[in-house]
């Protein structure tokens, strides 16, 4: 960032959200380099790196028990925003689950092939992993809920917090690439926006999972998960699981 400056910031006095200024404003090619930059170096770092990757085997880990579950869809599935297939990688080779992969700025590499963009359809399961903090315009959410099926769910990691805190120094801001920081508030807005009633959470693999239906839907076998597992592994409720309060 050391080309870029000072970084400034707009918070929604409703609900919270943070996004960046400085951001949004730059061109979209000092965007796409700097995202390039960015993942390449992180990729090459390896997992020495500073950066906090996703938790990538436990969410394939929650993808296959909520399949075997029958709470989402393994047949009509995509990993939208994959980045190096890392979880499609992994999904793969311990659980046996084949994830399509697309991804705007990475197109090769990894076990299975990346789609184009012209192969995009509709999916009942679109999972999304480390994407929602890196977006620039509301388009670029509403273009991954474009790919769920009417009666199709979303998976989302990200960072959710109660209240965005007004530190400079808060881990969260340090990456050049994160420019968008979502509270309860404002992804509870979100999700009702988009059409979706209730959502699950599990903490291990820090993700959501977006779902059309009411809770009832869902909710005993989520205890039986549960009571399987000998542990609170997720949490569901109408609405918008809001898990985290603070840091």
């Amino acid at each position: 960032m050391a080309d870029v400056g000072d970084v400034h910031y707009w918070r929604c006095g409703d609900c919270g959200f943070v996004i960046s200024r400085t951001h949004v404003e730059m061109s979209d090619e000092v965007w796409g380099e700097l995202n390039y930059q960015f993942h390449h170096f992180h990729e090459k770092s390896g997992f020495e790196s500073e950066i906090n990757q996703p938790p990538y085997l436990e969410q394939a880990a929650m993808l296959a028990v909520l399949v075997k579950n029958d709470i989402v869809d393994a047949g009509s599935v995509l990993d939208y925003a994959a980045g190096y297939g890392s979880l499609s990688f992994l999904l793969d080779k311990y659980f046996g689950l084949k994830l399509p992969k697309y991804d705007p700025y990475v197109n090769q590499g990894g076990h299975l092939p990346y789609l184009q963009q012209e192969e995009l359809g509709t999916y009942k399961t679109v999972i999304n992993s480390a994407m929602f903090e890196h977006v620039r315009s509301r388009d670029d959410l509403d273009r991954v809920h474009e790919l769920v099926a009417s009666d199709g769910c979303m998976v989302i990691h990200t960072l959710v917090c109660e209240s965005v805190p007004n530190d400079p120094d808060w881990f969260y801001l340090r990456p050049p690439v994160h420019t968008a920081f979502h509270t309860n508030k404002s992804m509870e807005i979100l999700m009702a926006q988009w059409g979706f009633k209730s959502s699950i959470y599990c903490p291990q693999s820090k993700c959501w999972v977006l779902l059309r239906g009411d809770v009832s839907d869902v909710e005993l076998r989520v205890a039986d998960i549960n009571q399987e597992l000998q542990h609170q592994w997720l949490f569901c409720k109408n609405g918008f699981v809001d898990f985290w309060k603070g840091f």
